[in-house]
């Protein structure tokens, strides 16, 4: 599809698989680096404040280059940025993979996460396009293919490894598999003419409306980063759980998130954005308080299991609500939206490490049972 190319229901259609291919590659390849990480931190003897501090620089690429693909958005359309930062994405895969020191580590990672972000806020973009002329909600679908993407991602990536692939065959291999996935779905990804503008101003200060819908997107995404970074922390240290029951927890925690955008469309037609928005938060509120206080494995990998269903549908009702704001680009807004998001991943870490010496860990993730009634108390930006 060319730039003037019309929009035409065959042409929609096969732009909602596309962008759902686009999804999935992005799950993928980011699951695929999490073994690695372990990996990195032996060979290159870091410990784990300097890990810590080396994973930053990817949460900061991302969250600096998000407002630059906006931008660009807005100007060439959806679909170029996301072949440009999509084909990016995959060749600075590599980089932190294989990085010989810590220098090249944190270099790798920031040119990574700055792919990442770009490459996040074009393919929402592009789903709000299709969204919206498909005029029913399937963005949660998009989120479900990123989500079974990753879960796809890590289980090959752990058979792979496990089965003697090194480093180096891995960290090549996926990205060339994935780039060649991203081919035909380019091709067939509506055209700039569905989302390109050429009037108005590259940059302006987002409105209130996507300030309060960067929050939720804050509250969101800083949950999320509590189940990755806390979930089997809690379950070994403080339920005495082994290593393999304390796997238990996030798998609830990821198998219901998935589970949860598989059918988010269906909920967002059936309750709307709002009461969607609502339920889920008080999901994650009502789950993971209750869980904390029974105190016992069990309970644990049910609670964490809610907040996963929960907050599955959180981020693709705010990116579909950022993408159709009155004032501002698609573009722009989800820019906005996810900027404020992603800050919540930078924050996550230190605030519940901060919490937990303070209160213990589970006076600190009872911090994300309060942003789940954050969520739902912000559900009133979604009415109408």
């Amino acid at each position: 599809m060319d730039r003037s190319a019309p929009v035409n229901k065959a042409g929609i259609a096969a732009a909602r698989w596309a962008t759902a291919l686009v999804f999935f590659v992005n799950g993928v390849v980011i699951a695929s680096w999490v073994p690695h990480v372990p990996e990195a931190k032996s060979r290159l003897g870091l410990g784990d404040g300097t890990l810590g501090l080396a994973l930053l620089g990817m949460a900061l690429g991302a969250v600096a280059a998000m407002p630059l693909a906006g931008m660009a958005m807005r100007r060439l359309g959806s679909r170029a940025v996301t072949a440009v930062s999509g084909f990016l994405y995959c060749a600075t895969f590599p980089l932190p993979v294989l990085a010989p020191d810590v220098v090249t580590l944190v270099l790798g990672l920031v040119l990574f996460g700055a792919a990442t972000g770009s490459m996040d806020v074009a393919m929402n973009g592009q789903a709000v396009a299709v969204e919206r002329f498909r005029r029913r909600p399937i963005m949660s679908s998009f989120h479900a293919l990123y989500s079974l993407g990753g879960l796809i991602g890590a289980a090959c990536a752990g058979v792979v490894l496990s089965a003697g692939a090194t480093p180096w065959q891995h960290g090549i291999g996926v990205p060339v598999a994935m780039a060649l996935l991203l081919v035909p779905a380019l091709r067939r990804m509506l055209p700039a003419s569905a989302d390109a503008t050429v009037d108005g101003a590259n940059f302006a200060w987002p409105s209130g409306v996507l300030i309060g819908l960067g929050m939720v997107a804050f509250c969101s995404f800083l949950a999320e980063g509590a189940m990755v970074d806390w979930s089997a922390v809690y379950m070994r240290d403080s339920l005495g759980t082994d290593a393999g029951t304390a796997a238990y927890g996030f798998a609830a925690y990821s198998l219901t998130m998935t589970a949860g955008r598989f059918v988010g469309d269906r909920l967002v037609a059936a309750l709307g954005p709002s009461i969607l928005l609502a339920a889920g938060g008080a999901l994650v509120a009502a789950g993971l308080g209750l869980g904390l206080a029974l105190h016992h494995p069990a309970a644990a990998i049910l609670a964490f299991g809610a907040v996963g269903f929960g907050l599955s549908n959180v981020v693709p009702v705010v990116f579909s609500a950022a993408g159709r704001a009155h004032g501002s680009s698609p573009g722009t807004g989800i820019a906005a939206v996810a900027t404020l998001g992603y800050l919540g991943l930078l924050a996550g870490p230190p605030v519940i490490g901060l919490a937990a010496e303070i209160a213990t860990l589970p006076g600190a993730l009872g911090l994300v049972a309060l942003l789940g009634l954050a969520i739902a108390g912000a559900s009133r930006l979604l009415r109408g």
